[in-house]
């Protein structure tokens, strides 16, 4: 007969190996995001890998913003600009060399580290609120969780970096421009517009961010789930983080590009010819057609494939790095 209080009993071997079973998986998990069984994370942690992705993202994929918002805002019904993306490169180029493909790139850069900081921060922070005890989180879950992280993002950080932007990428093309740099820009915008100078164009920022998220993390979510294929703490790679996280770009872009063009106009020097963003809206339809609405899409699908694809990359090997030094 054995005896119930020796360390060898069969069945308290068995549940202290059930035991070390679940904490390795638990430990193991911690480095996956985004659905898995027990991938919670520290919204802490985001902040400081966000931040970081977002920081090295924008250095690399500046250029195609930039040529993005010029065509956006060579509107048709004036005297077009540019003839085509091409011809924008080759314009920008001549008149400005190599660096004319980052001017602008100040007001994105202080904005692109908070706001990378922000959405992960509060998507992680969401999906931790929305799963249920074990870690899973639902499919209607991670698109809550996206659309809420873009939604905060767009308007603490996105908004006003975003108008500020546009105003002076816009600025660059006049004859004369007025912003000498970035602090001198954003110090003549307030001083002319007020406060909600930078804010303008909020709507269909709101709009576009949370759409963006949401398209972006439910996309990756599930390819990511698809891969592991039932293993929710494998470890699929950078090589798949990156394929996966620049199929969930494409998809934002053609889903939300509209909006992306109406943003752009209500937060560019002449936005004062709109009385609302649905005033936009109407005179783009009426003056430039239904296609208007997807201008840009072709450098804008290069930028955020890049952008989505580096920021989830990095993104995920700075939050191992802190799981392993971090531990919460």
């Amino acid at each position: 007969m054995l005896n119930s209080g020796n360390s060898t009993n069969p069945m308290l071997l068995h549940n202290k190996l059930h035991n070390n079973n679940e904490t390795t998986r638990w430990l193991a998990s911690a480095a996956t995001t985004g659905g898995s069984k027990g991938s919670r994370r520290h919204p802490g942690k985001a902040i400081l890998a966000g931040g970081i992705a977002g920081g090295i993202e924008i250095m690399i994929t500046f250029p195609t913003e930039y040529v993005k918002t010029q065509l956006q805002l060579d509107e048709k019904s004036a005297t077009p600009k540019f003839k085509g993306v091409t011809d924008c490169i080759k314009q920008t180029y001549r008149g400005h060399g190599f660096f004319g493909f980052y001017r602008g790139l100040s007001s994105l850069l202080y904005g692109s580290i908070p706001k990378a900081s922000v959405r992960f921060a509060m998507f992680e922070y969401l999906k931790n609120q929305l799963s249920d005890e074990k870690g899973n989180l639902s499919q209607g879950g991670t698109l809550l969780s996206g659309l809420g992280a873009g939604m905060t993002e767009a308007v603490l950080v996105v908004c006003p970096m975003e108008t500020i932007k546009v105003k002076f990428i816009h600025d660059q093309t006049q004859p004369s421009p007025r912003y000498r740099g970035f602090f001198h820009g954003v110090r003549l915008i307030l001083r002319e517009e007020g406060f909600f100078g930078v804010y303008k164009g909020l709507l269909p920022t709101i709009l576009k961010q949370g759409t963006n998220q949401m398209i972006r993390f439910f996309v990756f979510t599930n390819l990511k789930k698809w891969k592991q294929g039932g293993e929710n703490t494998k470890n699929i790679g950078s090589f798949y983080t990156f394929i996966f996280g620049g199929l969930a770009g494409a998809a934002s872009v053609f889903g939300n590009t509209p909006i992306d063009v109406v943003k752009t106009r209500m937060q560019g020097l002449e936005s004062h010819k709109y009385k609302s963003s649905w005033d936009c809206v109407v005179q783009i339809f009426k003056k430039e057609g239904v296609m208007a609405f997807y201008k840009g899409t072709i450098p804008r699908l290069g930028r955020v494939c890049a952008d989505v694809a580096i920021v989830f990359t990095i993104y995920e090997k700075v939050m191992q790095a802190l799981d392993y030094v971090w531990k919460t």
